[in-house]
């Protein structure tokens, strides 16, 4: 970053490397030509190991939620019975898309701020109508309430009880910065977006699918056109996309993955997580209560909550004129919590930048923060995550 950029701390879209950035101003290609079908193959593949995946993967041009709709309408039909789990506004999102194109969706919500524990869904399971479910809806990283659910052990749930259910995975604000494991979890559709861990901008949309979920596609019988995965695969094997694709996003997308390639799974992922202990260690120094619960912490968004004296408009106005910009809470959340974004690019110098800031509104607006604890329980709670990475063998 540099020194007179903004700190850009919310969950998506992440700031963008130098080179990243640059890519994007490139001179347009013909999207029918070698040349692309060689930038879209080295994409795709690049991709793959941070999904978990062997399989095909595909890319859209739109938004994650247009991408969480393509799971839906390409595997589901009107009235099948869909189980949507819900852990906050995305998970709400996805079992309303469901419900908008005519599947028969029974919601588990769980309080805001907690995960779906395995048991929980398995007592959802047994109570299931008869006939099961032909979906199960699962977000992996809720950015509204920076929880984190255990994907692996619900599906494994999943498995055990409904194994013919398809897997559907919102796997937007997580996948690319911490461990993921589509083909060993037995997930059926992931779904993942240029904007977050990808260090691109907004636009592209990329879909994992299992030989369960491609089959699937031939029997769903929800309207679909743009968003048809099995035009998307067979223009794919042609070196092509159905539609015009994002061309400046993919160019950025090809040099972010190569980054990302050559930093390494392992060393990434451990950024992220001293990235994530850093900022809750600061924020909970400066007398913040963190939000969610904490065996289910995200690595890639904290929230906390706002103290009841504590104006957001005028803590936010202060944090927002020394440069750094934070999110607030979302849905029923607005005004109670404010979110802090370490994903991407972020480097732990970043955090404790933010983490600075924050102390410094903070003090501007007389609360009583000992100057210097922040930053201070940031960089040691980061700084030990680093050390326990590096001790740990290759």
């Amino acid at each position: 970053m540099h020194r007179f950029e903004t700190n850009l701390r919310i969950p998506g879209p992440t700031s963008l490397p130098s080179a990243v950035r640059e890519a994007g101003a490139r001179q347009m290609i013909n999207h029918r030509g070698p040349e692309f079908a060689a930038l879209l193959a080295r994409v795709t593949e690049g991709l793959k190991p941070f999904f978990g995946t062997a399989n095909d993967i595909v890319l859209l041009t739109c938004a994650g939620t247009g991408g969480l709709e393509a799971a839906v309408v390409n595997t589901c039909s009107p009235g099948d019975r869909v189980l949507a789990v819900s852990i906050g506004a995305f998970g709400d999102r996805f079992a309303k898309i469901a419900s908008v194109y005519g599947a028969e969706v029974t919601k588990l919500a769980v309080e805001w701020g907690r995960a779906a524990e395995p048991d929980l869904l398995r007592d959802a399971l047994r109570a299931a109508p008869a006939g099961g479910y032909r979906a199960v809806l699962l977000t992996h990283n809720e950015t509204s309430t920076a929880v984190m659910n255990p994907i692996a052990d619900l599906a494994a749930v999943i498995r055990e009880h409904q194994p013919e259910a398809l897997i559907l995975v919102d796997g937007v604000s997580g996948i690319g910065a911490v461990p993921f494991e589509q083909d060993a979890w037995d997930l059926d559709v992931v779904v993942s977006g240029s904007q977050k861990a990808w260090m691109a901008a907004p636009g592209m949309v990329f879909l994992g699918l299992s030989e369960r979920a491609w089959q699937a596609t031939g029997e769903a019988r929800m309207p679909r056109f743009y968003l048809d995965l099995v035009k998307a695969r067979e223009s794919a094997a042609a070196g092509q996309t159905p539609w015009t694709p994002a061309i400046a996003v993919l160019f950025q997308l090809d040099v972010a993955v190569g980054l990302m390639a050559e930093e390494g799974k392992e060393a990434i992922y451990a950024r992220h997580a001293a990235c994530a202990a850093a900022v809750r260690a600061g924020l909970t120094a400066l007398g913040f209560e963190l939000f969610a619960d904490q065996r289910y912490a995200s690595q890639t968004v904290t929230a906390v909550h706002l103290p009841d004296d504590l104006d957001w408009k005028a803590f936010n106005g202060e944090v927002k004129r020394r440069r750094v910009v934070l999110a607030g809470g979302q849905g029923k959340l607005s005004g109670q919590i404010f979110r802090v974004g370490h994903l991407g690019t972020v480097t732990l110098d970043e955090v404790l930048g933010a983490i600075g800031v924050i102390e410094e509104a903070l003090l501007a607006l007389g609360r009583p923060v000992v100057p210097g604890a922040g930053v201070a329980a940031a960089q040691r709670a980061g700084l030990e995550v680093v050390a326990a990475a590096m001790a740990v063998p290759a």
